[in-house]
């Protein structure tokens, strides 16, 4: 393994750590996998929107700059991430739900354990969550169709892991802004920028006024896409 090279003041996003880790827990965390997940839980948590922020074992397990520092084999990784998550909550750093089949681990914060009671209530239900871990950059496609567009299902979480593998990064990010500026917030009139520009190029410059491009939209090829 090649020795950390050093901060770097302008690259990526700082995850903020309450000044409670270090002079309470701290002291009380014996096993260095405990550690792990609690940091990294920390940084996977800051990097969700909203206030109904949580983690699944699929969290942990698909992100694999986290993963593989629990062990060689996927069968020692689970084991001791199954333990370390039940120091975790044994600590008191994260609370756990069962819902269904699946557990819901929560940050035990104001905002977690209002997450928590409001589950408990039935006040709200998981939706498909963010697979695949979190980028450190910019959010992932999955997060950015819940901050700009509504809650996930199934079939759409299919669609938008395609595009995810079809389309590059900073298109998607585009593609989402353009369309949350032209108030037209649905998955298919961003996949319909997205297949324009695999088809015909990114280097067309647009220089219509907002008004004639929002008509334009309107009553041309993305008519068909426009909620009014």
């Amino acid at each position: 393994m090649s020795p950390f090279s050093g901060f770097n003041n302008s690259s990526g996003k700082n995850t903020p750590i309450p000044a409670a880790f270090f002079t309470d827990l701290l002291p009380q965390v014996t096993n260095l996998d405990e550690l792990r997940v609690i940091l990294w839980s920390f940084r996977s948590l800051d990097q969700q929107q909203g206030d109904l922020r949580y983690l699944t074992l699929e969290d942990f397990i698909e992100a694999e700059e986290f993963i593989t520092s629990l062990g060689k084999t996927e069968k020692e990784q689970k084991e001791r991430l199954t333990k370390a998550l039940e120091s975790a909550v044994r600590l008191g750093v994260l609370l756990k739900a069962e819902n269904g089949e699946q557990e819901l681990f929560f940050l035990n914060s104001p905002r977690g354990r209002a997450a928590l009671e409001g589950l408990s209530q039935g006040a709200w239900q998981p939706q498909v969550h963010h697979p695949g871990g979190f980028s450190s950059t910019r959010p992932n496609i999955f997060a950015l169709y819940e901050q700009n567009v509504g809650p996930l299902t199934p079939l759409i979480a299919d669609a938008l892991r395609d595009a995810e593998n079809l389309y590059p990064a900073d298109w998607i990010n585009d593609a989402f802004r353009i369309a949350v500026t032209r108030n037209a917030r649905s998955w298919k009139y961003i996949e319909a920028i997205l297949r324009k520009w695999k088809e015909k190029g990114r280097d067309e410059r647009d220089q219509r006024s907002t008004q004639e491009d929002r008509k334009l939209d309107s009553e041309g090829q993305y008519g068909d896409f426009i909620l009014h």
